[in-house]
């Protein structure tokens, strides 16, 4: 599941260079106008929100698994209420540890250059300061800098990452690693049951899976209209977790042909279904392609938890969903194989995945 990707300048250090015009390998003229804040209008539709406190209540949980199942199927998006999540035992991600979390990705984003040379992307290697799925020289780059790590199974952590990233956030990202850990089982659980299945369907091929983090950073561009912060791109993962460093605007989803904004709300996680979910559930659930957009004002940070499988693990549609009427809609493959696949192309909408689809004739 490694890949390697082409070594890049540092976003944040460009950014405080006083700029007029943005750097020729960050313009992209072929995308879709980034839909900027002062061009949103009240009209277009919301991402829906799902209250988990409303799942595990008898009188409640019907309606809401139907919510869930809409969700999933129509969008690939959700945001969940954290407060809502607080209230369960042993499944909480509490306030103090999301505040601190976010705290300690803004200081460590903010380190001197010489302290984040020491955790930047080497030869050959994805993970660490840097950007990702870059494979040409020609290619055009992301207005972002990205810290990528795999923080699950911990026993196959970089030895030169997690273990030197300063104190006291090391040791709040781990314990969030954990928390975030047991959260997408619990999802992945609800998921299955709103597609009334038995859940070792789902569940089972993610047991001691596969957890990355990647905390986003967007500078301020003095073009945002000609730049992307990250391209248009759907998830490979099963999940993915997005925490909302700041309420600074710039996730946007593709739906129906249109881009959405998705606006942060306070407390709130933003869960979306990645590629590896769409497959197992055979389609039913839709991964969705999603961007970031920057603004010429503020810095945007983000921290997206994606959870797969683990590698030993096959992907593919769960027995259960396949059907006369709905035969098998993809290929199986291995997790370590989807993986190495997906991380060795240059992000582009979800062609990839189109390229696994069993294309069935009509009789």
């Amino acid at each position: 599941m490694e890949a390697t990707s082409i070594l890049v300048p540092c976003v944040q250090e460009l950014a405080k260079e006083p700029l007029t015009t943005v750097p020729q390998q960050y313009i992209r003229p072929d995308q879709d106008p980034p839909l900027l804040s002062t061009t949103i209008s009240e009209s277009l539709p919301h991402v829906p929100v799902i209250d988990l406190s409303k799942l595990l209540s008898q009188d409640l949980k019907q309606s809401e698994l139907q919510k869930l199942f809409h969700a999933c199927k129509e969008w690939g998006f959700f945001q969940k209420l954290c407060s809502y999540w607080q209230q369960l035992v042993n499944h909480g991600v509490s306030t103090s540890l999301v505040k601190n979390v976010k705290t300690g990705a803004k200081q460590f984003f903010d380190l001197p250059m010489e302290d984040k040379n020491r955790f930047w992307q080497t030869e050959g290697d994805i993970q660490g300061f840097g950007q990702s799925f870059v494979v040409s020289e020609a290619q055009k780059l992301d207005w972002a800098d990205r810290f990528y790590m795999i923080t699950l199974p911990s026993h196959i952590r970089k030895p030169h990452l997690f273990p030197n990233i300063p104190l006291p956030f090391r040791d709040d990202l781990d314990t969030y690693s954990a928390e975030l850990e047991n959260l997408s089982i619990q999802i992945l659980e609800l998921m299955a049951n709103a597609l009334a299945i038995d859940p070792k369907e789902i569940k089972e091929p993610f047991k001691e899976g596969t957890q990355i983090m990647r905390i986003n950073c967007y500078p301020p561009c003095p073009q945002p209209e000609l730049v992307i912060g990250l391209n248009t791109h759907s998830d490979a993962s099963g999940i993915t977790i997005l925490l909302q460093v700041d309420d600074v605007e710039g996730l946007q989803i593709r739906k129906d042909g249109m881009w959405i904004p998705v606006m942060p709300l306070p407390d709130a996680f933003i869960i979306n279904i990645g590629d590896t979910l769409e497959m197992m559930t055979n389609g039913i659930f839709q991964s969705v392609e999603h961007r970031a957009t920057v603004n010429s004002k503020k810095e945007r940070m983000s921290i997206a938890t994606f959870y797969s499988p683990n590698r030993g693990a096959m992907i593919a549609p769960a027995p259960s969903l396949v059907t006369s009427e709905r035969p098998a809609q993809f290929k199986s493959m291995s997790v370590v194989e989807h993986f190495r696949w997906y991380l060795s192309r240059q992000l582009g909408g979800k062609s990839h995945l189109d390229e696994l689809r069993i294309h069935h004739e009509n009789h």
